[in-house]
């Protein structure tokens, strides 16, 4: 990534107040998938008057904005990471909620050759694997 979220929302035009510049904050240092209340109780730390309605306009700002994307993955919460992030596809623990990212040359080579074999010139894709871990004892 070249540059912060903050920046690059200073860049779009977007009015950044100091509650916004706390929720950019705490997006940029999230290694992980924070949902909305996630970066609330994150915010809050750093700005204890920081309410969660602001933070959920800040977020949907910041999405529709293109600087953040919107990921769910199926535990009815929506999940948020950098829109300028490496590329990487997920792999979602069932039992636990865990996030793992993942890249893997060969998965990416196959989608290529799927798309071309079907006439198409890949642009973009997200791959989401759902799954429990061996011997769990579920599945």
């Amino acid at each position: 990534m070249d540059s912060t979220l903050l920046s690059r929302a200073e860049a779009a035009g977007l009015r950044m107040t100091g509650q916004r510049r706390t929720v950019a904050t705490v997006l940029e240092e999230a290694s992980d998938h924070p949902d909305v209340e996630a970066i609330h109780a994150r915010a809050a730390a750093l700005d204890p008057g920081i309410s969660i309605a602001t933070v959920y306009r800040a977020v949907k700002l910041f999405e529709e904005a293109g600087l953040l994307e919107r990921r769910e993955f199926g535990d009815g919460r929506a999940r948020y990471e950098d829109a300028e992030r490496d590329h990487h596809d997920h792999l979602i623990d069932l039992q636990t909620g865990e996030v793992i990212e993942f890249v893997d040359p060969e998965i990416e080579a196959l989608q290529e050759r799927i798309a071309a074999r079907l006439g198409y010139d890949l642009r973009a894709h997200r791959l989401e694997l759902f799954g429990v871990r061996r011997g769990s004892g579920r599945g």
